[in-house]
């Protein structure tokens, strides 16, 4: 069949070009259900079991682009993110698929098992729709809501998209910014071991973006600062030392630890402080307790949570139950994969269930 592709920006794959510090985290090897968010958390099975990481792996190594295992599953291009848009773009022309750049401001309607898909210079038809437009993360990238609009035009629904995968706020001191700690960060029953960094608004790093994913306004999110060292640990090399910050010496930035911990509680010999006393440096270091109001927004996410409702979507073709021939695939969906290469996963694996369907 005879395929074009729409593509609103003057360049192809502008967020693989982006991703991962231009290196593209292509897939992540443990992909599994088990690492995405969705109202129906049973919808993302059948795709990614049917086209799973090793399924691009073998893809990319077919085209000889190299690539390492970076943390946690996550895999990289070795050179630049530019070799999977290269990789896509030669699949496409190989099988003569026609791809049409700068394609702003289009609308679509369906008459007579036809889809139209237009704007003011140009009318294209076809009997089947494939929107892949992804969130509204980093819209100076081109980011629109074109997908959600489509799809309501069509009867669907919408779960509220907001931003996910992004720093939340308030930040600590802004004469913090650019400290980075290794810490354990809790949101109700979901625990993760990762840096945070400080930044001038807002506390980011890959810790604070996976907990993002599940955070909801009102939430109290628990930091262990130092996940390495033991309060256990602390009290017992008590002796010798003066002043309580030699305790913490190689485990927590000094600007850091004078943050957490009041100069009242500093300027005392560690062998003076009381019961009352180490509880509240208890609290100061290993359950810092705060509640977010708010995140850094979609100009900083890195992924949309929410989208379109799965309930009207078959999960073995990514097609409309509402509309025959319509069909969604990727970030567009209420589907939305932890940090580290599943969001990539999700768009290559329902990219497949849509294609072998039609």
């Amino acid at each position: 069949g005879r395929v074009i592709v729409l593509e609103h920006n003057q360049k192809l794959g502008r967020k693989i070009q982006i991703s991962g510090g231009g290196r593209c985290n292509f897939t992540n090897i443990h992909s599994t259900p088990q690492w995405f968010l969705s109202q129906n958390p049973h919808f993302c099975r059948s795709a990614l079991a049917r086209y799973t990481p090793q399924d691009f792996i073998d893809l990319v190594e077919a085209f000889g682009i190299e690539y390492y295992e970076k943390h946690l599953g996550q895999l990289f291009c070795r050179k630049s993110a530019n070799q999977i848009i290269s990789m896509l773009e030669q699949i496409c022309r190989s099988r003569s698929v026609e791809i049409f750049l700068d394609q702003k401001d289009l609308e679509v309607s369906q008459s007579e098992n036809q889809f139209r898909i237009f704007n003011n210079q140009v009318v294209y038809s076809a009997p089947k729709l494939i929107v892949a437009t992804g969130g509204l993360s980093v819209p100076k990238i081109g980011a629109t809501d074109l997908g959600f609009r489509i799809a309501k035009s069509f009867g669907h629904k919408i779960i509220p998209p907001r931003p996910a995968l992004v720093g939340l706020r308030p930040g600590p001191d802004p004469t913090l910014s650019g400290i980075s700690q290794v810490a354990s960060v809790r949101i109700r029953d979901k625990v993760t071991c990762e840096p945070i960094l400080c930044t001038h608004k807002s506390l980011s790093g890959p810790a604070m973006l996976k907990t993002s994913l599940w955070w909801e306004p009102g939430d109290e999110i628990a930091i262990g600062w130092t996940p390495n060292l033991e309060y256990d640990e602390v009290k017992k090399n008590i002796k010798g030392k003066t002043q309580l910050a030699q305790l913490f010496k190689g485990h927590l930035p000094k600007e850091l630890f004078r943050y957490l911990v009041p100069e009242r509680l500093t300027s005392i010999n560690p062998s003076q402080l009381n019961k009352k006393q180490w509880q509240e440096i208890y609290q100061c270091i290993w359950d810092y307790r705060f509640t977010a109001t708010g995140t850094d927004g979609m100009r900083k996410a890195e992924a949309t949570k929410g989208g379109i409702c799965t309930e009207s979507v078959d999960s073995k073709s990514m097609g409309s139950k509402l509309c025959q021939g319509l069909y969604f695939i990727g970030e567009v969906l209420d589907v939305t994969g932890q940090l580290g290469g599943h969001n990539f996963q999700w768009a290559w694996a329902s990219a497949h269930a849509c294609a072998s369907e039609i």
